[in-house]
């Protein structure tokens, strides 16, 4: 209904914060978007998966960022000042009633490490109540399995995720585990054992960068295009979000849409990661409601890295939803001896970016520059802020940016970007910290390299009418996603019935460089399923894990695992058993 996002804010937030997290607005935002129309128990325990509670170390550096002088208090006045201004703004009665507290405050100044010490005290004292209740129900004491919620015998903090960005400016950046690390065990318990299981296998060839009759868009010379770019970024806890997109069509037409890695910058001999990520697109219609999606197609035919469909399509506005595996896009080790230099003084002392990091800023503005036009609209650099510090420029702001750096038709050019991040660092007297924070989270790692993000490009051609796609949204895949990727493995791929147990099935669709498989729970029980891999062979699984298990519930859908070759230029076995656990 209108307005239940924000209905619903306060009591998500008073959820959150007796489970000992601080949820500022945009974390809930991300969690209840405008598609999201009920929150499980699963959904607020895995919410509390990714969240990861402030501890002390960050908060003291958080405020150690204000108080330079390194004294342990923090001016009342500048308290006020800070927090009614910045970030997620605070009211006056609001800071007030920080500052009247007698135990970490007096002479008009908070003392921040007794203000720590109280706050993590709080946050542990709200776990410990949130473990208590939990407990009472000896259900939920059962070890993590799947894509469900982890809850231990040690208590309701979770694995690390990435913090929001606008606490990301005063934190370091830290690696999490990957994916499959921090969501699976790596080997249900041997005292489980198996009623009924369904083994499935698949011998898949090298890849030959086959064409499955894709139309290249080049025979499509009269038809009319449209086009924009994208990214999928990768979260500390391995999730990854992307871009979403409205297509119009003004009239029923045939349609040819592929989606494939942009390459924003060729340096001979040089392999980039990015490429090798597999990217595809559903396409969904709209039709009463947002809420009400309907699944038309994917693009499922290969040219090369490109992925196409073509069909015909009705007018009407479409959903289209960039996806991948996670198989190749994910968290690495990082094998960095130093870090680059991002600025320098001149002879003149004056600042001035290194080529390095300008090369890098340049791959960063083509990949924001989302209609290609050379520039940055307010709405383009609206998607780049919201990643990188949280927050959006409005348009008095913008006003001022076009003031001060170079704009052409109220759009920033290379040039203004450049110097936009040049002012940043003389704002911070050459200190590269709140640059590295908008580089890690764009992807790159202290080399410059863009490791965990992937840019793309959608193209869409019609035959009899002009379409047009926009960006709408940058975030984490929907559940609409999720169904829809069910739905297409569940209408294209091959159905077993779990022998023993007729109403667990497990469809696997093929696909020439992947491989998905989902299980469909038709019971009234919610199951556990083994997933072991152990006999296949030149396969990398989004899980990251050979063995693991994964939770189904009752009447319900859910994607077991994406496969991918490890070599594309060898042959691969997949060869995957699930069983029911008792």
């Amino acid at each position: 209904m209108p307005g239940s996002a924000s209905l619903m804010t306060p009591f998500k937030r008073i959820l959150l914060q007796q489970a000992g997290r601080n949820p500022c607005q945009k974390t809930v935002s991300k969690y209840w978007t405008s598609q999201t129309t009920t929150l499980n128990f699963d959904d607020f325990c895995t919410i509390l998966k990714k969240e990861k509670p402030a501890t002390k170390t960050e908060l003291l550096e958080a405020f150690g960022k204000i108080d330079t002088d390194n004294t342990g208090y923090i001016l009342h006045d500048e308290l006020y000042k800070i927090l009614t201004t910045r970030g997620e703004k605070m009211t006056r009665d609001e800071v007030s009633a920080i500052i009247k507290q007698a135990d970490f405050n007096c002479s008009g100044k908070l003392d921040y490490n007794k203000f720590c010490d109280l706050y993590m005290t709080t946050s542990e004292q709200c776990c410990k109540t949130a473990r208590e209740k939990l407990e009472v129900d000896s259900r939920l004491r059962q070890q993590q399995l799947g894509n469900q919620a982890e809850l231990s015998s040690e208590g309701i903090t979770l694995p690390v995720s990435k913090p929001s960005p606008r606490i990301s400016r005063k934190t370091d950046h830290k690696l999490a585990p990957t994916k499959g690390d921090s969501r699976t065990p790596s080997r249900p318990s041997s005292a489980q054992s198996c009623k009924a299981s369904i083994s499935t296998t698949i011998s898949m060839g090298a890849s030959s960068n086959r064409n499955t009759k894709l139309i290249e868009p080049d025979t499509m010379k009269e038809w009319q295009c449209a086009q924009s770019k994208g990214c999928f970024y990768l979260e500390e806890d391995g999730e990854i979000i992307s871009h979403k997109y409205k297509l119009h069509l003004p009239q029923r037409s045939t349609v040819c849409i592929t989606i494939k890695p942009l390459n924003v910058r060729q340096v001979e001999g040089k392999s980039y990661r990015w490429l090798s990520v597999d990217t595809a697109l559903y396409i969904l219609k709209e039709n009463e409601t947002q809420e009400n999606l309907q699944l038309v197609s994917f693009t499922e035919q290969q040219n090369k890295e490109m992925f196409g469909w073509k069909g015909e399509l009705g007018s009407g506005v479409y959903w289209l939803l960039p996806f991948t595996t996670g198989c190749r896009l994910k968290k690495v080790k990082p094998q960095i001896a130093g870090e680059a230099k991002l600025v320098y003084r001149g002879e003149d002392g004056e600042l001035a970016l290194t080529k390095e990091f300008r090369a890098a800023l340049l791959d960063i503005f083509e990949t924001i520059d989302l209609d290609g036009n050379g520039l940055l609209s307010l709405e383009e650099y609206n998607f780049f802020e919201l990643r990188t510090s949280g927050e959006k420029c409005d348009e008095e702001a913008w006003a001022v940016c076009k003031e001060n750096f170079d704009m052409k038709k109220n759009e920033l050019t290379r040039q203004g970007f450049m110097d936009l991040n040049l002012m940043e660092a003389n704002d911070r007297e050459g200190d590269p910290s709140d640059l590295w924070v908008t580089l890690l989270s764009l992807g790159y790692n202290k080399a410059l390299e863009m490791t965990e993000a992937c840019p793309f490009v959608i193209d869409i051609y019609a035959e009899k009418c002009k379409p047009r796609i926009k960006a709408i949204y940058l975030e984490a895949g929907s559940s609409q996603l999720n169904r829809a990727i069910c739905k297409s493995v569940v209408n294209k791929g091959e159905a077993k019935v779990m022998d023993g147990c007729e109403n667990i099935i497990i469809y696997t669709y093929k696909a020439s460089r992947r491989i998905t498989s989902v299980i469909e729970n038709k019971t009234e029980n919610k199951v556990i399923i083994h997933v072991n891999n152990e006999q296949s062979k030149n396969c990398l699984s989004n899980r990251g894990l050979t063995v693991f298990a994964v939770e189904v519930a009752p009447k319900s859908t859910m994607v077991s695992q994406h496969v991918m070759p490890l070599n594309e230029q060898e042959e691969w076995l997949y060869n995957c058993v699930h069983s029911l656990l008792h």
